[in-house]
């Protein structure tokens, strides 16, 4: 199966967690720090909705792109009951199109990690400068390799009161691959539950290797930050301090 079709269904119960308000008062703020405070937004890898329902909020006109169908359902879902003007679609990020250009693109929870080639990567980042207005800003989290080394091979669970899961991590340090083998039981409708199995694979790259695919891609590289902070990052050893890093980029010409 793939990733996030099973997981999609009980994605925000798990994901409960996360502090989408303040991650999304951070991007506004970056985003207006780099001269974008409104005008259409892209979304690589917009999952279930929660970031692109914020920042429409935030004056935002927003469309989100995602490969999972199970996730894009739940968004929409949430885009019917807020009645908000967003505009899904259901596209790989490597070979996405758009009817035309868009103000900023942004990408959280690390979804670029899951490109793990740099061909891939890089033609995203390559996408990414083709569907940007002159001088827009593109502005993304990543993983960091200190990050899959704290989690290592390492099994977690979780049971919820609908859902659980079994998350058995790995880690290779050669290729900088984590992969983690995901099992989860759903319950149904009729209360029986049905299992489902996922394999999601990352890849932690460095801050020379991205760094230098932004300005192959043809993009100008403005600066890594510690995620969350206006802390600047600039080489391998800062960045590995930190479990995930924000890149912001600049379209300067096509």
């Amino acid at each position: 199966m793939e990733a996030y079709e099973g997981f999609g269904q009980v994605y925000d119960e798990f994901m409960d967690n996360v502090p989408y308000d303040e991650w999304c008062e951070y991007i506004v703020d970056m985003l207006n720090e780099h001269d974008v405070d409104a005008g259409l937004c892209l979304e690589l890898g917009c999952g279930t909705g929660e970031v692109c329902e914020r920042l429409a909020d935030k004056g935002f006109d927003m469309i989100g792109l995602d490969a999972s169908s199970e996730m894009l359902n739940q968004a929409i879902k949430k885009r019917d009951e807020s009645k908000k003007d967003i505009l899904y679609l259901l596209q790989d990020m490597t070979e996405f199109e758009l009817y035309g250009t868009v103000k900023s693109v942004v990408s959280i929870c690390d979804c670029l990690n899951y490109l793990t080639q740099n061909e891939q990567l890089l033609k995203t980042f390559k996408l990414v400068n083709n569907y940007l207005d002159p001088g827009g800003i593109f502005l993304f989290d990543m993983n960091t390799r200190h990050k899959y080394e704290e989690i290592g091979d390492s099994v977690i669970a979780e049971n919820r009161e609908d859902a659980s899961f079994i998350w058995e991590n790995f880690f290779d340090p050669e290729e900088n691959i984590n992969e983690y083998d995901l099992t989860l039981f759903v319950k149904d409708e009729s209360g029986k539950y049905e299992k489902y199995e996922e394999t999601h694979t990352q890849r932690a790259y460095s801050y020379d290797e991205v760094k230098t695919m932004l300005e192959e891609a043809g993009m100008e590289f403005v600066s890594c930050y510690k995620a969350f902070t206006k802390e600047e990052i600039n080489d391998d050893k800062a960045m590995n301090e930190c479990e995930r890093v924000y890149f912001v980029a600049r379209e300067k010409g096509k």
